[in-house]
């Protein structure tokens, strides 16, 4: 069965026929620092909007180095090491970064940049979308279980 949204990698997959509560470009260091792209496309979905075929086959590890009892888990595909997904431990939201996760190229763009910082010498970014300091002012966290 297809589904609107679908990623992964061969041992483990995502899918959704949701839409995202929030789609932007994140300029966050901690994004720069796991994926190694200097902007990366990120993807917030309700916790249980987002489904995992296997969650027995991922490897969980801390998103953020700096912050290793910090909300977020890495989770990596256990037989290949794909990234397959950020998981929530407060159950609230799962990420997807679309580029290294599996999904297809035609997955609609970000709607905004996030986490833009002047100090660290990047340009604004000019491409029409809105620009904020975190996430759009608008971005209301769901309530976790």
């Amino acid at each position: 069965m297809s589904h609107t949204f679908e990623g992964g990698c061969e041992h483990v997959h995502t899918h959704t026929d949701h839409n995202p509560i929030d789609n932007h470009t994140c300029h966050c260091s901690v994004c720069k620092s796991v994926t190694g792209q200097p902007t990366t496309h990120v993807v917030f979905f309700n916790h249980d909007d987002l489904a995992v075929d296997h969650p027995e086959k991922l490897n969980r590890q801390p998103f953020n180095a700096n912050n290793p009892d910090g909300p977020l888990e890495l989770c990596t595909c256990a037989d290949c090491g794909t990234p397959i997904m950020l998981d929530d431990k407060q159950n609230r939201i799962r990420v997807i970064v679309p580029n290294l996760m599996g999904y297809d190229p035609s997955f609609p763009d970000s709607t905004y940049h996030a986490f833009y910082d002047p100090a660290t010498g990047v340009p604004r970014p000019n491409d029409g979308k809105p620009v904020y300091d975190a996430l759009r002012p608008d971005f209301v966290w769901p309530q976790g279980s």
